[in-house]
């Protein structure tokens, strides 16, 4: 079989408003100005310790004590206004279908990233194939997350009919990394970067013309 590997944040998921309101909310509570919407979520995509040191670059030398708040307020509104992009839910449906082993490979943070995929109920295309920031001791770009995810499949080996998905060059470096396809989402909010990618896609569902059933 073969495999197809995703991010979450810009890829699955338009997640920018809530991280957005996780990082402003932590900043009022330390008596900081919000951000606007694209300047909290410029960060996003390299884990949420990068994201709090980036977001809240005040917090240098105090980051012990403000994790537990930033974590509160990142658990507090992980599913305000959180949405699926269109396509996504036939999307993965049909690669299902199609035979496809699917998984998650993020950044994020296990907690979110399973209060996410459960609650819209896509828990059930990628079973135990969630890898999520922290699992790993190295994060995207590095292939060790993807490689790690694709051992969950069953032991599934990679292979250069496989792919990775996603909206920032983390992603598409560590498709690149793992030696699979990469797929650019263009309707996310990472970047790009100067990374090369395979495709790039404008809606979800554009997949479907290049992951066949399966070779």
């Amino acid at each position: 079989m073969n495999a197809i590997f995703f991010d979450l944040d810009g890829t699955l998921f338009d997640t920018r408003a809530d991280l957005a309101t996780a990082v402003n909310a932590t900043r009022v509570a330390l008596k900081l100005a919000p951000l606007p919407l694209e300047e909290a979520i410029s960060h996003v995509g390299r884990g949420a310790r990068y994201l709090l040191e980036h977001a809240i670059p005040e917090v240098t030398g105090k980051f012990d004590e403000t994790w537990p708040l930033f974590m509160e307020q990142y658990g507090a509104h992980v599913l305000d206004s959180t949405t699926p992009y269109p396509g996504v839910r036939s999307t993965l449906a049909e690669l299902y279908d199609r035979g496809w082993l699917m998984g998650v490979c993020t950044n994020k943070p296990r907690f979110a990233t399973r209060a996410i995929l459960d609650h819209f109920g896509f828990t059930r295309y990628m079973g135990s194939a969630i890898v999520a920031g922290g699992d790993c001791t190295e994060m995207k770009p590095s292939a060790m997350p993807l490689r790690a995810c694709a051992n969950q499949m069953r032991g599934h080996r990679l292979s250069s009919h496989d792919w990775m998905v996603g909206d920032n060059w983390t992603d598409l470096g560590a498709g690149a990394n793992a030696g699979v396809k990469t797929a650019f989402c263009t309707f996310g909010f990472g970047q790009l970067n100067g990374q090369r990618c395979t495709i790039k896609i404008n809606r979800f569902d554009e997949l479907l013309r290049f992951c066949k059933a399966e070779e």
